[in-house]
C-alpha cells in the first residue's frame, strides 16, 4: 500500500505543493465507478492526518457504495482560473488516484484512507507559456512534461 507519508518522504517539494491545493479549499471532487461501470462525479471533503489520505462518506451514499464495491477513485483538487495578466501566479490543480480503503464506520458515516496509485501537480511554466504536468506514481517516481 502506498500511503501519502510515501509520496511526501519520496518527493517533499512536489507533496508540498500538492497537498496546498487540496487544502486551499474545503470541497474537492471523487470520481466512482457505479455498479453498471459508468463514472459517477460527487463532492466530497479530505484530510491529510498521520501521513495518510482520508475522506468519508455519509450514510447510504452513494459514493460511498461504489467505493466499498469498486474501491478505484479520482480526487480532483478545487479549480480556480488564472487571473489575465498573472497567468504565471496560477498554482495549478492537482489529482490524486488509487484505491480507497475502508475504514471503520463512525457516526453513521463511512471512512476511507487511499492506498496511492499516482499523485498529479498540473501548473504553468513560469513564463506562463506553457503547461506542465509532473506526475508521480510508486513504480517510477516523479516525472514531467510540458506541453504548448
Amino acid at each position: 500500500m502506498t500511503a501519502w507519508r510515501d509520496v511526501e518522504q519520496a518527493e517533499p517539494e512536489f507533496a508540498q505543493r500538492v497537498r496546498a491545493l487540496f487544502d486551499a479549499h474545503k470541497h474537492k471532487t471523487i470520481a466512482t465507478l457505479r455498479a453498471d461501470g459508468s463514472p459517477r462525479i460527487s463532492g466530497i471533503e479530505t484530510v491529510f492526518e498521520d501521513g495518510e489520505l482520508g475522506f468519508g462518506s455519509m450514510a447510504d451514499a452513494r459514493k460511498g457504495a461504489d467505493l466499498r464495491r469498486d474501491p478505484r477513485f479520482a480526487l480532483h483538487s478545487a479549480t480556480v482560473d488564472p487571473v489575465d495578466g498573472a497567468e504565471a501566479q496560477w498554482p495549478g490543480e492537482a489529482k490524486i488516484s488509487g484505491r480507497a480503503i475502508a475504514g471503520p464506520v463512525t457516526d453513521g458515516s463511512d471512512s476511507f484512507r487511499a492506498d496511492i496509485a499516482e499523485v498529479v501537480h498540473t501548473h504553468l511554466n513560469e513564463q506562463a507559456t506553457r503547461l506542465v504536468v509532473e506526475w508521480w506514481t510508486p513504480t517510477n517516481g516523479l516525472r514531467r512534461v510540458e506541453r504548448e
